[in-house]
């Protein structure tokens, strides 16, 4: 019993040891046998099987063909390699020179890469510099008039309100500290109506986009101490400001 039994394993032994060069050279020699025919060793483990059962008797040949067949798709499918290391055996690798790094499906060939549909992204405008136009127009001594080299200025100002229709003013007269507050708050409103008169009725600024305030002697930007600070406090200013 001993005898037959180390009989019936040196076939099955014979074909693993075969098999298992085999699955290390193809036909060409330059890879695995199974990454493109695979096949053949089942065939070669049955034919090798057969052939090596017959030594023992006709009976052997039969069970070590099927035997050697089995463990020939058995040695290949185990050794089944990963030439280009994408995961994906060589058996079942459809593309088989896939890049390093890139995702592949189950076949082995890469994922499709989609363009991004997201959106674009709004081109950022840096803000500009608002444009700012003042006037500052001065008056006599105890007098609410506009005078002449006064014009000029005030009609600048009108035109850059025409040129941003968006825009208004508000008109503000000042006065020097010589009498009495109430005398001096009337004086102020006197000359920013002077001046909103002038932007509205003669340079054709609408009405409802200038207004007028008077300060009185209550906001000096000069000395009142000195006729050259007093001259300076008797005024009225105005500023407009646009986005271009």
């Amino acid at each position: 019993m001993r005898t037959r039994l180390s009989r019936a394993a040196v076939p099955l032994l014979l074909v693993s040891s075969v098999l298992s060069g085999c699955t290390t050279t193809s036909s060409t020699g330059d890879a695995p046998l199974n990454q493109g025919n695979w096949p053949i060793c089942t065939v070669l483990g049955g034919l090798a099987g057969g052939g090596l059962g017959a030594i023992e008797s006709s009976t052997w040949a039969a069970g070590g063909a099927v035997a050697g067949a089995i463990i020939g798709t058995l040695v290949c499918y185990a050794q089944d390699g990963d030439e280009d290391g994408d995961g994906v055996h060589d058996r079942r690798d459809r593309c088989p020179e896939t890049p390093p790094d890139t995702e592949v499906r189950h076949n082995g060939c890469p994922l499709p890469e989609y363009p991004d549909t997201a959106a674009p992204m709004e081109p950022i405008v840096e803000a500009t510099d608002a444009v700012r136009v003042e006037l500052d127009v001065k008056f006599d001594f105890d007098k609410s008039v506009v005078k002449e080299d006064s014009m000029a200025d005030i009609q600048s100002l009108a035109d850059f309100m025409k040129q941003y229709p968006q825009t208004s003013t508000v008109v503000e007269g000042h006065t020097d500290s010589v009498g009495s507050d109430a005398y001096n708050q009337g004086l102020s409103e006197r000359r920013a109506n002077a001046v909103r008169d002038v932007l509205v009725n003669q340079y054709g600024v609408e009405g409802d986009r200038v207004s007028s305030v008077g300060y009185g002697e209550s906001r000096p930007v000069a000395d009142n101490e000195t006729d050259e600070g007093r001259a300076v406090n008797r005024r009225v200013e105005a500023a407009v400001e646009a986005q271009p």
